[in-house]
């Protein structure tokens, strides 16, 4: 599979629109069937159905790395229920109440996550641009978790999915930052299949939780096809795309096109949700992508300045 993926050479700034694209369906998609699916089941069946079609591809390399495997158990557990299992549970649960537009934008928060969190747990150095970049997009978050109402914040009113979005930030963030420590001997499609079969461990339990409680969901076109887009698309074709654009941009290069993802999941939650765009996105949006500018490529045209 990752051989046939890498004789196809498309433009790297297309598969990253695609990549981009994708996983902002999956935060619209979520919220089109919270109603259908209960958070844990959407992520049992998504990884679940994931996992089946990789897992022919990589099975007989896997098995050769099994020591790897077992010597590496756990930051491989670790990086499976920060980036599989949190990560995507969160945002379910978040848009069991909050809008996909809200939980789109709030993701864009990521780039300066990272690096707070590089200098909290690796001691990693912050410049004061990037300080004033981190303040910065955490005021556009408050503006859109606030809905630009200061009053909410100060009587505590905000959104509680606004809330789990964040959590599902942080925890992406997390494991973005801890991905320094993935074993190098694991391509990437056996990394993921790894990391998907690990956080289907851990939610199994939470699934059978649901079916005990009789929260199960009718087989019919509309939920199979949602099942498909989620583990076929955001789970497995954008994290390939992605990492070939890796390997051929760079990742900050890469990573720039993140910022894609609010414009898209906002035209997406309008065309398919109804949702609609306020003021208060806008002042956000601003805040964020001006925060990001200030901790990344203002302070390296700074640094490189001197």
């Amino acid at each position: 599979m990752s051989k046939t993926l890498t004789a196809w050479r498309p433009s790297p700034y297309l598969l990253l629109v695609l990549t981009t694209l994708f996983w902002s369906g999956n935060f619209v998609l979520g919220r089109a069937v919270h109603t259908v699916f209960t958070p844990f089941t959407l992520s049992f069946w998504r990884w679940a159905v994931a996992l089946v079609v990789l897992l022919p591809f990589v099975a007989g390399s896997l098995r050769r790395q099994m020591t790897l495997l077992r010597r590496h158990g756990l930051i491989l557990t670790l990086l499976s229920v920060l980036g599989v299992v949190n990560f995507n549970t969160f945002v379910y649960i978040g848009l069991q109440t909050t809008t996909a537009t809200n939980a789109v934008i709030m993701l864009s928060i990521t780039p300066v996550l990272i690096v707070a969190l590089s200098f909290l747990l690796l001691r990693q150095t912050v410049t004061a641009w990037q300080f004033l970049g981190i303040l910065v997009s955490l005021a556009g978050v408050l503006v859109i978790v606030s809905r630009g109402d200061p009053a909410m914040l100060l009587a505590w009113q905000v959104n509680a999915g606004d809330l789990w979005v964040l959590a599902a930030v942080a925890s992406w963030a997390l494991y973005s930052v801890c991905l320094r420590w993935r074993p190098a001997g694991l391509e990437t499609l056996e990394f993921q299949a790894v990391t998907m079969a690990i956080g289907l461990v851990v939610l199994t339990p939470l699934y059978g939780w649901d079916l005990e409680h009789g929260r199960t969901f009718a087989i019919n076109v509309a939920t199979v096809a949602s099942i498909l887009y989620l583990a076929l698309l955001p789970s497995i074709l954008a994290y390939v795309f992605w990492s070939q654009a890796v390997a051929e941009l760079g990742a900050n290069r890469t990573g720039q096109f993140l910022h894609l993802m609010p414009a898209f999941g906002a035209v997406l939650s309008m065309l398919f949700l109804g949702e609609r765009l306020y003021a208060f996105h806008g002042v956000g949006i601003a805040l964020i992508a001006l925060g990001i500018w200030l901790a990344t490529v203002y302070g390296r045209a700074q640094l490189a300045s001197r």
